[in-house]
């Protein structure tokens, strides 16, 4: 009787996880907060745009001054458009354009976000740079944490100047396995963000970026998708920093990174 009771406990917990799976992995807030009110770069101008599923959504956009690249920002699963916008400062003041990409569901916007639906909002945002006359190959894709899937997954579809990711993944069943070991994450989880899988269809410069005390994605992750990534390719690691405190350091290695993408500084390096 008690292995039944320890046997049905478990199949409550694993039916329990499986329907709050999109709660635990997107933590939305629900209230926009217009540009006016953001306290944010005085560049940025709010866009609109329609994805292809239908979605109506936001993005703010600060277009590029002296230099040819313009960044698109895919945040963390925890974060916003006010805190993605904050990131671009040191891109804006060097030149750079920058996009802060706003996920359907996410800062009050409608709609649920999903696998798919992330994609398709990615998608958006690109075509309307497009529509902007910003090329692709002037694209810098970045993403964080959970917005490196959506940034590995346009790179395989766009002809992108480069892809940086900060706090990668391999894919979130190997994230879910790492906090939930007892469950079979491979079987259960819906949006898989399978970046080990895709990065080989990645065929333009790439740069990773992770923390050595990482305890969210281990950086062991980082390094394997390194590892799988085609060349040119870049991996640096921040030493003593966990999963939310990278940005600072992250600045300076991107914008020197990005400088040899422009070649202002030579040729691609690539390390180890």
């Amino acid at each position: 009787m008690t292995v039944l009771i320890v046997i049905g406990v478990y199949l409550l917990v694993l039916a329990m996880f499986f329907f709050a799976q999109r709660s635990l992995l997107y933590y939305r807030t629900h209230t926009y907060i217009p540009l006016a009110d953001a306290h944010a770069n005085g560049a940025f101008r709010e866009i609109a745009v329609r994805t292809p599923d239908g979605v109506d959504l936001k993005a703010w956009y600060a277009p590029a001054t002296t230099k040819p690249l313009t960044i698109v920002f895919f945040h963390g699963n925890a974060d916003r458009l006010v805190t993605a916008a904050q990131v671009a400062d040191p891109y804006i003041d060097a030149g750079y354009g920058f996009l802060a990409a706003e996920y359907r569901g996410y800062s009050g916007l409608p709609g649920t976000p999903t696998e798919a639906g992330l994609y398709n909002d990615a998608r958006a945002y690109l075509r309307e740079l497009a529509a902007g006359g910003v090329a692709s190959t002037h694209v810098i894709l970045l993403g964080q944490s959970l917005g490196s899937g959506v940034a590995v997954q346009m790179a395989t579809e766009s002809a992108v100047g480069g892809l940086m990711l900060l706090s990668p993944y391999l894919s979130i069943p190997k994230v879910a396995l790492q906090h939930f070991p007892f469950f079979p994450a491979g079987l259960l989880i819906q949006d898989r963000f399978e970046n080990e899988r895709k990065i080989a269809g990645v065929h333009a410069p790439v740069l990773i970026v992770s923390g050595s005390r990482d305890d969210v994605v281990p950086e062991s992750q980082a390094k394997k998708l390194y590892a799988l990534a085609n060349e040119p390719k870049e991996f640096r690691e921040l030493a003593d920093r966990g999963h939310n405190d990278t940005l600072d350091k992250f600045v300076p290695v991107s914008l020197k990174w990005m400088g040899r993408v422009c070649g202002e500084d030579g040729a691609h390096d690539s390390h180890p």
